[in-house]
């Protein structure tokens, strides 16, 4: 197979390249990434060289350019990832967010329709398989109810009506043209490699620096944690076996309240650090809260464990001490994309796009 996978230089989609570039030494991966300020390809650097890998430096909103990359590779599979992602930006920037998520996934889909649908074969053996976030269901009351598959959409910021009209087209797609398409809608994830504006390594950075740790309101908003390298798993196992048009639910089974994890994260890094148990406790500082903020998210994951046999391989614990010793031993990496070169170079391409 000859796969694009899209955004593929960023957090999650650097995990879903590796593992894809690593598993099938048969296919040929096509990373295709913008690089804006989350995409790096430092991220890459142990795969770089693989005669299977090929990285594509192009944004999903130039038409022509998917349209030229679906012909010159001969694609017969897309995983699409890239998106804008954090919604404090998308509050802040909201146009950015529909031009990214619904402009580029549409002229994604519009480039695989009209190269598939010439061939002789059609979109026999092909497939387009999107990944979306928990965050178009809306939020939770704390009364033990989760997302499932069948959850009405209700999104509430820039970000997650974004996505929630991308995922819109993607299905609008096999509904009118036929194309074969799958969604799948995950929960927070964590782990190596992911941009530190994000809450857990924002949190493991400043705690090594002795800075503020911004908690949003009281701190009681729930969110469901996942741990990257099983979504990876959980991707890599939709593309191969997930039924086509079909939606699946992907989240770790692992509900904390903000502050609770805050508190964990400190508890960890502390210990890793030799400093005393309870040290940068001091370090939470109480800000206002986020407009819009969901209270809580949790997702169903049972459908893809029924039907695929897919469940997390980690406990939530094993997996906050692998990120927080990830993030320790990889100050390098920390220190570039926390600089203020890095910053002040990405942050001028975003507010100029």
């Amino acid at each position: 197979m000859n796969i694009i996978i899209t955004g593929g230089a960023g957090f999650i989609g650097s995990h879903v390249v590796r593992l894809f570039v690593n598993k099938y030494p048969e296919y040929h991966i096509i990373n295709v990434d913008k690089l804006t300020y989350a995409g790096n390809l430092a991220n890459l650097k142990d795969i770089e060289d693989k005669p299977n890998y090929t990285f594509v430096k192009a944004d999903i909103c130039d038409f022509d350019k998917m349209r030229e990359l679906m012909a010159q590779y001969a694609v017969n599979g897309i995983i699409h990832l890239a998106a804008e992602s954090h919604v404090d930006r998308s509050i802040k920037d909201p146009f950015t967010f529909a031009r990214t998520n619904v402009l580029g996934t549409l002229s994604l889909l519009q480039a695989a329709k009209t190269y598939w649908e010439n061939l002789p074969e059609g979109y026999e053996g092909k497939r387009f398989y999107h990944i979306s976030t928990d965050e178009v269901y809306g939020a939770l009351q704390f009364d033990g109810t989760l997302f499932t598959e069948q959850t009405k959409y209700d999104p509430h910021s820039p970000y997650s009506a974004s996505k929630a009209s991308s995922d819109h087209f993607v299905r609008a797609f096999h509904d009118t043209y036929g194309m074969p398409t799958i969604v799948t809608n995950c929960s927070n994830n964590y782990g190596p490699y992911q941009f530190p504006e994000k809450l857990i390594p924002l949190f493991i950075n400043n705690i090594r620096h002795r800075k503020p740790l911004p908690v949003y309101g009281k701190g009681e908003n729930v969110r469901d944690w996942l741990y990257v390298e099983d979504h990876a798993r959980a991707i890599d196992l939709i593309f191969h076996k997930g039924k086509v048009a079909d939606t699946y639910n992907i989240g770790g089974f692992n509900e904390w309240k903000n502050i609770d994890l805050i508190k964990v994260i400190i508890k960890t890094v502390d210990r890793l650090l030799g400093h005393p148990e309870g040290y940068s406790l001091d370090l939470i500082t109480y800000v206002t809260d986020r407009q819009g903020h969901d209270l809580r998210y949790a997702i169903d994951s049972t459908k893809l464990k029924r039907e695929l046999g897919w469940e997390p391989s980690l406990q939530f614990e094993e997996g906050i001490e692998k990120t927080v010793k990830w993030y320790l031993e990889n100050e390098a990496w920390l220190e570039n994309v926390t600089s203020g070169e890095y910053q002040r170079y990405y942050e001028g391409m975003y507010k100029d796009r």
